[in-house]
């Protein structure tokens, strides 16, 4: 079996007391998109911190390409590239100077550098040519930051909550982008709230609480061990006396059932076919990963 691109085992990082993470233990494949998701206080920027190189973890492995990040942190961070979720950017420099500066930073020629900044403003749809960076827009901002994140052609991206404040079409299309580069070959690790995003961009997606795992798969699998399909029965009858099957809700002339059995579902559809009723709708509802991921961390759902 190839060994993965990256493995993790034992991660551990503590402040004092306080354990920010503990026991993380995964592997990612290459050109795979690893989300990790949990809410504030998780532990995953501190993950990623630790994945990038920012922060020693008090225990634990970290290796990529087969090179351990403890002693190979410069070989490591030529082919890594890290966008925090908060990303100051040298707003009085133009955008075209502002990624020549990364550029030489990283050694790239500048010839090279040149043919990648255009090549990068043109795929983010970043028209900033002499515009100083403290000029754009919250969303072209980070737009810089990204094009920043891949000047030296990385081939693992770590990125923190990459759409985080953006409006609507701005995040649609930093998420496109995301996905157009696992297309291009890139390794992507990336944390975020919105979990729709993470749905329908991970190959496989990590939930953190309190530093710890609490599950591991893809949506699919994450879905079929956690997730629990309820069914909801609408119908009408002249009178519900005898009907003992389960709790009714009623609205209007509709009476309704939403349970997790489906033999509450059959039992009730024969006593309204026995009592000349009518069905008005019969639904199965599977549940998304955000309310699998609420669930987990305790908030109670209910379903109209």
């Amino acid at each position: 079996m190839e060994p993965k691109l990256i493995e993790v085992e034992g991660l551990r990082k503590e402040y004092g007391d306080f354990v920010a993470v503990e026991s993380l233990s995964f592997s990612i494949g290459k050109g795979e998109i690893f989300g990790i998701v949990g809410p504030n206080g998780a532990g995953k920027t501190t993950t990623l911190k630790m994945l990038s190189g920012l922060i020693r973890p008090s225990r634990g492995t970290i290796t990529m390409k087969g090179l351990d990040i403890a002693r190979d942190a410069v070989k490591i961070k030529s082919f890594l590239g890290f966008l925090p979720e908060e990303s100051p950017l040298y707003e009085g420099m133009e955008v075209d100077d502002y990624l020549m500066f990364f550029a030489e930073l990283y050694g790239v020629g500048r010839d090279a550098a040149r043919k990648r900044i255009r090549d990068l403003l043109s795929d983010l749809a970043l028209n900033a040519e002499g515009k100083k960076i403290g000029d754009l827009s919250k969303g072209m901002k980070r737009k810089v930051a990204i094009a920043r994140s891949l000047i030296n052609d990385p081939d693992i991206l770590i990125y923190d909550e990459p759409s985080s404040g953006l409006d609507p079409m701005t995040s649609r299309y930093i998420t496109d982008y995301v996905r157009s580069l696992r297309g291009a070959g890139k390794t992507i690790i990336f944390s975020a709230h919105n979990l729709y995003q993470v749905e329908s961009l991970c190959d496989n997606i990590l939930i953190m609480k309190n530093g710890r795992i609490i599950t591991l798969g893809t949506a699919a699998s994450i879905r079929e061990e956690f997730g629990q399909i309820q069914y909801r029965l609408v119908f009408r009858v002249d009178s519900i006396d005898d009907y003992d099957l389960a709790a009714l809700k009623k609205v209007n002339d509709d009476h309704i059932v939403i349970t997790h059995d489906i033999n509450i579902v059959n039992n009730t559809t024969k006593w309204v076919a026995s009592k000349g009723g009518d069905i008005v709708e019969m639904r199965t509802i599977v549940p998304s990963l955000e309310e699998i991921f609420l669930e987990l961390m305790g908030v109670e759902l209910f379903v109209d």
